[in-house]
């Protein structure tokens, strides 16, 4: 057997929130600045987003570790956060994650034209998010009746290592039957899920202006003038160079066009790896 290049994409690997659901990634970044509020440590909506890709509870370790949110635990509690801290958040936080869930669950504009025409170019859609399985769970059904069935769902607490990891990435290679990873795409709104499909050997789409980066609802994203759209790209396009993206769009409705232009390469015979 000889190894043959793949010539076109198998599969679409779609982050959650920020990507196909939640313009602007509210859901998981306002529960973090409530969790910590009960108990006593403020931490600004800003803070919160810092880590946005991680698991939830290596997000909170992380934002922990910020000097200045430690001081402010310290002035609380009399010590630094430990992991059993952490751990104490973290289970405040699912709770209020699960209940909240759904003010945020509206599918981003363009997201379900985009993935049918993914569908139509013969890909799979795979999935994978920060989010653990519980909160997974009602994300994908509350998704669900607003139209959009993804082929698999990877949460974060599903397998070893959540992002940067590859792992969930690989899972989702694994469950669909893909039979290269360079055959597949993965697309995130954060460093670490763009880091993810880079280590599990995939293309990688950046989104610029639906999630964590820009921060802001459809409407606030619309309204922006074109000076300060612009500038807001060319900042978010610099937050995301050490993750190296192969491509940078606003928002999963652009998301076709990048399919076909990797299409072509694949047919030229070029690799992720090596572009």
């Amino acid at each position: 057997m000889h190894y043959k290049q793949p010539t076109h994409l198998q599969a679409a690997i779609l982050d959650w929130a920020g990507t196909v659901v939640d313009f602007g990634s509210f859901a998981p970044t306002q529960i973090f600045v409530e969790a910590f509020a009960e108990f006593g440590v403020a931490v600004s909506l800003e803070e919160a987003r810092g880590p946005m890709g991680m698991g939830k509870w290596d997000h909170i370790r992380t934002l922990c570790d910020v000097p200045a949110i430690g001081e402010r635990y310290r002035a609380a509690f009399g010590r630094l956060p430990t992991d059993d801290d952490v751990t104490a958040i973290y289970e405040r936080f699912m709770p209020l994650q699960i209940e909240k869930i759904g003010l945020h669950s509206a599918l981003i504009p363009g997201a379900l034209d985009a993935i049918a025409t993914l569908r139509s170019k013969g890909l799979k859609i795979g999935t994978c998010s920060g989010y653990p399985a519980v909160v997974m769970a009602k994300v994908v059904e509350l998704a669900r009746e607003n139209g959009y069935t993804p082929d698999h769902v990877v949460a974060t607490d599903e397998v070893p290592n959540g992002r940067p990891h590859p792992a969930q990435a690989l899972a989702n290679v694994i469950a669909l039957g893909i039979s290269d990873v360079a055959a597949c795409v993965k697309v995130d709104d954060t460093w670490p899920g763009i880091l993810e499909g880079r280590s599990a050997g995939m293309w990688t789409v950046a989104l610029t202006c639906s999630g964590n980066a820009l921060g802001l609802t459809y409407e606030q994203f619309k309204a922006l003038p074109k000076d300060k759209l612009d500038a807001e790209r060319a900042r978010i396009g610099q937050m995301f160079e050490g993750s190296r993206p192969h491509y940078l769009i606003d928002t999963i409705a652009d998301l076709p066009a990048v399919i076909d232009d990797i299409n072509k390469r694949l047919a030229r015979g070029e690799t992720p790896q090596g572009a």
